[in-house]
């Protein structure tokens, strides 16, 4: 496994972390997911582990907390061994009233006594900044949690954060655990430019476009009975159906050449992508994680890449169009690479 510095930290991750969201399968939109239990969690782990993918990500609301318990016990007796990332603030917001008992209520469910990565959901517009960070600077001091993120956030939202936190001597956000995909590329446009600006590195989720890069989901064919789209594609990211076919196309095309599954050729795009920390995996059999294990050890060759590029493109909204239309993002110093 490769490991990655976390933005502008010290904290490594690794490449491929995994998403602890088919823990539990509680509620409409999780139990679409997954169902995975307290052993069929520790199998998960034992497989994570031993390829070296040694970050797990949760949050409260993942099959309201049993994703964290769950992830908890699974992790009993080798929590020394795994980084634990959870999110806080979909539901309840982030003010310290919500934040400190929140904290409290995360480490209970996860039996562990400080959480490594802890990111904000979403970003509460009804709260200052100010007391979300302040909140946020008094767990790290106490040492319940070790380096703090973001997810979700507009560009606006996460820079106002960054600079608050500049300002009063507060821990920055280092993550940003943002949609990423060949079908949703939309992270670009500010998002990435901005990530590499201010060192906060991005935790992408749902590599796969909601389900729709698995390899199975064609030009002219109707979705398959087992995909879970059928009950959860109104609640993720829209796709036009023209250009999910055209990506879909390129996948199968450069799949063949390389030998490995359409899944793998998504994640490996994405792990080539500037800004990228890790990406996080879901699965809800052991046969699926250890597929997409194989993402990593590999990479396309660039004239691979720019094709992909070229079937996933699309021209994005104004302001950055004009840039993109001159080659790519806004001058950086440093540039992306």
């Amino acid at each position: 496994m490769e490991y990655r510095t976390l933005g502008r930290s010290g904290l490594k991750v690794p490449a491929l972390s995994f998403g602890a969201g088919t823990f539990g399968g509680q509620g409409p939109l999780f139990s679409a997911w997954g169902d995975t239990d307290i052993a069929g969690a520790r199998r998960i782990v034992d497989i994570a582990l031993e390829a070296g993918m040694t970050l797990f990500d949760s949050a409260d609301v993942y099959s309201n907390g049993a994703s964290e318990e769950i992830l908890g016990a699974a992790l009993e007796g080798r929590r020394d061994q795994a980084l634990i990332s959870t999110k806080l603030g979909l539901n309840g917001g982030a003010s310290r009233k919500a934040l400190i008992p929140g904290v409290e209520a995360a480490l209970k469910r996860l039996k562990t006594d400080r959480i490594d990565l802890l990111q904000l959901h979403a970003f509460d517009g009804t709260t200052p900044v100010e007391e979300t960070l302040s909140a946020l600077d008094d767990l790290v001091r106490a040492g319940k949690v070790l380096y703090v993120g973001a997810s979700n956030f507009a560009g606006w939202e996460l820079m106002k954060s960054l600079a608050a936190a500049d300002r009063h001597g507060w821990p920055r956000y280092v993550a940003h655990q943002a949609y990423y995909s060949l079908v949703g590329r939309d992270y670009e446009w500010e998002l990435m430019p901005l990530g590499a600006d201010q060192g906060v590195g991005a935790m992408v989720w749902s590599p796969l476009g909601w389900g729709r890069l698995t390899g199975k989901i064609r030009r002219g064919q109707p979705l398959p009975e087992t995909s879970r789209l059928h009950d959860t594609a109104d609640a993720g990211p829209p796709v036009d159906d023209e250009r999910l076919y055209r990506v879909v196309d390129a996948l199968d095309t450069i799949a063949a050449e390389t030998e490995k599954t359409v899944p793998q050729v998504a994640i490996n795009w994405l792990l080539q992508r500037p800004t990228v920390s890790s990406v996080i995996i879901g699965a809800r059999t052991e046969e699926q994680l250890r597929q997409n294990l194989g993402a990593v050890g590999w990479n396309l060759t660039s004239e691979q890449v720019a094709r992909l590029d070229a079937a996933s493109a699309v021209t994005p909204a104004y302001p950055y169009y004009p840039y993109w239309r001159e080659g790519g993002f806004r001058e950086l110093n440093p540039p992306l690479v």
